[in-house]
């Protein structure tokens, strides 16, 4: 049985974000350095995403698009963000999140210049 609840908000910003340069890069996508957005959809239909970076001394980059699908969660990289840029490495930036239909957001980082790996993780900032 599927729950039918509908959770979260239609805006959240991470106003913390930052990817590392690996000094060694792994050989395991899953343990290089990473900032992810968890994006949860309670919703019965799909959730249309958008994301906008804003930096300290340029203009913002976006929108980045994903999708949602009905009672689904994405675990989107930025890492990953490509179009229209990629995400550019070892710069400050901030992250506002737009969804059409409330979901739940969550920030996580993973830094990985040590050999003692860095893991954070805080719920974003709910904003509507």
């Amino acid at each position: 049985m599927i729950a039918t609840h509908t959770v979260g908000s239609r805006c959240w910003a991470i106003a913390e974000g930052y990817i590392p340069i690996d000094e060694k890069p792994n050989d395991d996508p899953r343990l290089m350095s990473h900032e992810s957005a968890c994006l949860l959809n309670t919703n019965d239909r799909e959730a249309q995403v958008t994301l906008t970076l804003y930096f300290k001394d340029r203009e913002p980059a976006g929108p980045y698009r994903a999708t949602v699908p009905a009672h689904r969660t994405l675990h989107l990289r930025f890492n990953d963000l490509s179009d229209p840029e990629p995400v550019p490495r070892d710069t400050d930036y901030a992250t506002l999140i737009e969804s059409d239909l409330p979901i739940v957001v969550q920030h996580t980082r993973l830094d990985a210049r040590q050999e003692a790996l860095a893991l954070i993780s805080t719920i974003a900032y709910a904003g509507d």
